[in-house]
């Protein structure tokens, strides 16, 4: 791990300006509500994939930490679509925002509070209504089809399929039992219920949703041998596996080899790795994940050029994440675009969207993409530091640490009457004190000023002709570039990237920033990524046939 000491709280230009460029001051970029009261994370030791030092470096690694935790709005969102068909993603419109750090699922973010308690009440009458005023949504859920308003034998049949998939695990009669009584509730004469069957669906549905085994992932793991570690069953590893790769609760096909007991070993589990892979959501999950951990998970375009970058960085995730090396990703010479975005980007139109080769543009893979040039702006216009940061804190996981409190970050100094933005960032050159932190983030920003926030080709400063961008860039120590596609050169030079994506993949999968002893896992990992030609693949298959994945530790207290 490398940090970078901050010694200069100066910026640039007016303070809360569009020039605005201290770490401390605003890491967040377009990635807008990400992580804590700072924004995006960068440069609280947040979400840059690095290792929390208060834990044993040297304590042997078996297991990471595991709690309950809360399902996301994006997996409560799929999960009501998996179970129910309720395609309407009520918990993204009536849930709070969830703390990107950078990623959502991060429980250590995650608080409950009666506003939240609330929500969730909201979110359950919401789509219970919408179920049972559905025909077409009530009967796709209905196993069977009653015969009356009292018709228990097949309110059973729902309550059992209903709450084993919705809670991830086989119920006990006796659980079942205590659901019952909603059907004699909703069929007796009351004058406050409808009296027929869909009302008790209705109210099953509304229990269900608001039940903390569905809006909660808990674990618990048979006793070893070590009073910390627990052995997970099929169930709870099939709940695993399905988060991991789908963003969901397990379909039919993944239930029944829980009930087969193929997932406690490590065989089994590479195994349905494989089919699970083949599935449509697998690819949506990483491209999910490649966002959050990129920045772009929100674009500030239209909609129109947001959905062609979109489709442009998910067919390139999607190849390189199934297709030989994954470091494609960031050094393909071609990309997938139609003819707006080939305009654009000033490349050969193509007639129909399809994949277009860079040529000598000075492009290649991810890096030249809109989506990833929009990310960790300022305002209107790039920044220099804050893409420094993104490179630093994402691609090469080291920590940029804050400026120091007696340090007034949002105050700028040097002279404000600069016209070009490369003289404006004199303060930043010319003073030790700052030069000591911003000549570790800067230069690599400048290797990129040739590309605007919409990731088109520029030679000036936006409006300002005479300030010419030479596009000269560095990132110490590994060397200098020009343009995206000699900097991923770099960073894959550098041999700091496939560890990095190790680290990012692991924080999300274990739902947390690294903790110390952690970092033989990772170490492990990568070796194993690397060793296989840096197929993604294959980091997953380690990942999910690894020992510790079958394991969960209790955390100390």
């Amino acid at each position: 791990m490398l940090a970078f000491a901050l010694a200069c709280g100066g910026d640039i230009g007016q303070s809360g300006g569009p020039d605005g460029d201290s770490p401390a001051s605003d890491p967040g970029s377009n990635d807008v509500g990400d992580g804590d009261a700072t924004g995006d994370g960068a440069g609280d030791g947040d979400g840059d994939g690095t290792i929390d030092s208060s834990d044993d470096p040297d304590a042997p690694y078996v297991a990471s930490d595991s709690v309950a935790r809360r399902l996301t709005r994006a997996e409560l969102d799929n999960a009501l679509r998996d179970l129910l068909g309720d395609t309407a993603r009520a918990a993204t419109t009536l849930l709070p925002e969830d703390p990107f750090s950078p990623y959502d699922n991060d429980y250590t973010g995650q608080a409950a509070s009666g506003a939240l308690i609330d929500s969730f009440s909201s979110l359950a009458d919401d789509v219970a209504a919408r179920i049972v005023s559905d025909p077409d949504l009530l009967s796709g859920m209905m196993p069977c089809t009653p015969s009356g308003p009292g018709d228990s034998a097949c309110f059973r049949q729902l309550v059992e399929q209903l709450t084993q998939r919705a809670f991830r695990r086989p119920m006990e009669t006796s659980e079942l039992d205590v659901y019952m009584a909603l059907l004699d509730f909703a069929t007796e004469d009351n004058p406050d219920v409808d009296n027929d069957f869909d009302t008790a669906v209705e109210l099953l549905l509304r229990a269900v949703i608001m039940d903390p085994e569905f809006l909660y992932r808990v674990e618990a793991g048979e006793p070893t041998d070590d009073d910390r570690i627990f052995q997970l069953n099929d169930y709870e590893i099939a709940t695993r596996m399905s988060f991991l790769l789908w963003g969901t609760i397990p379909d039919d096909a993944l239930w029944a080899d829980a009930e087969a007991g193929r997932l406690t070993d490590a065989e089994g589990r590479r195994s349905v790795l494989t089919r699970m892979r083949e599935d449509p959501r697998a690819l949506e999950q990483l491209r999910r994940f490649h966002a959050m951990w990129l920045g772009y998970r929100v674009i500030p375009h239209s909609p129109e050029l947001t959905a062609a970058f979109n489709r442009e960085t998910g067919a390139l995730i999607d190849r390189s994440v199934s297709e030989g090396s994954y470091l494609d990703l960031f050094t393909s010479d071609e990309t997938f675009i139609d003819d707006t975005l080939a305009a654009h980007y000033d490349l050969p139109a193509p007639g129909t969207e399809t994949w277009v080769s860079y040529g000598d543009s000075g492009r290649a893979g991810l890096l030249s993409h809109g989506s990833f040039l929009s990310a960790f702006g300022k305002f209107t216009d790039t920044s220099p530091t804050q893409r420094g940061i993104l490179i630093r804190t994402r691609l090469l996981c080291q920590e940029i640490p804050p400026p120091p409190p007696d340090v007034m970050a949002d105050q700028p100094p040097g002279d404000d009457d600069a016209l070009c933005k490369y003289d404006r960032y004199e303060q930043h050159r010319s003073s030790p004190s700052c030069n000591g932190c911003h000549g570790q983030m800067d230069p690599i920003g400048f290797g990129l000023e040739n590309y605007d926030l919409a990731g088109r080709f520029r030679e000036h400063d936006d409006g300002l002709p005479d300030c010419t961008i030479e596009g000269q860039g560095e990132v110490p120590p590994y060397g200098s570039f020009s343009g995206p596609a000699e900097l991923a050169q770099l960073l894959i030079d550098s041999g700091e990237l496939e560890r990095c994506v190790t680290s990012q993949f692991f924080s999300f999968a274990v739902g947390r920033e690294l903790k110390a002893n952690e970092e033989q896992a990772v170490d492990a990992l990568t070796e194993d990524f690397v060793g296989a030609g840096t197929a993604f693949g294959e980091l997953l298959e380690a990942y999910v046939s690894s020992e510790a994945f079958g394991l969960r530790k209790e955390p100390e207290l």
